[in-house]
């Protein structure tokens, strides 16, 4: 289980959020919503161990984050906006340096198998930068795929994706869930899924 327990955050001068508490259980999804610059990435970076909150506490299975680093990283995937493609290696190398970075060693066989979930099969022996904006979003969610995390930790991570990426995206966090995952998502847009799988997060301007 993971939970927040009264979050601040301050950027600069700026108070983004106080008091912030929720918790999430194997099945539970969050949709964070709020305009730009209410702390959403900030949130999801303080969740993934990459910013420290002003005042506040994170728990995986009771113990702060901090003190259980090791196991709560192998358990958590982050995908930011930025899709982190270097744009020198072609799709699978990306798929196999990036999922190997995180602990996941894949066969090219194995990178094939997800790339082919992620309707990039086509595309695999293309270098990243002959790739399009929403190939290079589905590739950097590949890694989801990939390396199996308990928790899924994503930022607008259907931008740049059409609606049939959208869609099958939206299927691929609902098998997540179902699956006992957990997730906590930024997103403007709706992802439609299941009413018992998302509950939202509103920050406020």
């Amino acid at each position: 289980m993971l939970e927040a327990r009264s979050l601040e955050c301050v950027r600069g001068q700026r108070q983004l959020f106080r008091n912030l508490s929720f918790s999430l259980c194997p099945g539970d999804c969050f949709a964070l919503r709020g305009p730009n610059g209410s702390g959403k990435t900030s949130l999801l970076r303080m969740l993934s161990g990459l910013l420290l909150p002003t005042s506040g506490t994170i728990l995986w299975h009771g113990n702060p984050i901090g003190a259980v680093r090791e196991e709560y990283l192998s358990s958590m995937a982050y995908v930011g906006h930025r899709c982190g493609v270097k744009d020198h290696l072609t799709t699978v190398e990306n798929l196999r340096v990036s999922s190997a970075l995180n602990g996941c060693e894949l066969s090219r066989n194995e990178a094939r198998e997800v790339l082919e979930r992620m309707s990039l099969t086509e595309q695999e022996n293309l270098l990243a930068r002959q790739l399009s904006e929403g190939q290079h979003r589905r590739l950097a969610l590949a890694r989801l795929v990939a390396c199996r995390r308990s928790l899924w930790l994503l930022d607008e991570i259907l931008t740049a994706l059409d609606e049939a990426g959208a869609q099958s995206m939206t299927t691929l966090v609902e098998q997540h869930l179902s699956g006992g995952g957990m997730a906590v998502i930024a997103t403007h847009q709706d992802l439609q899924l299941i009413a018992r799988m998302s509950r939202r997060i509103e920050l406020a301007a």
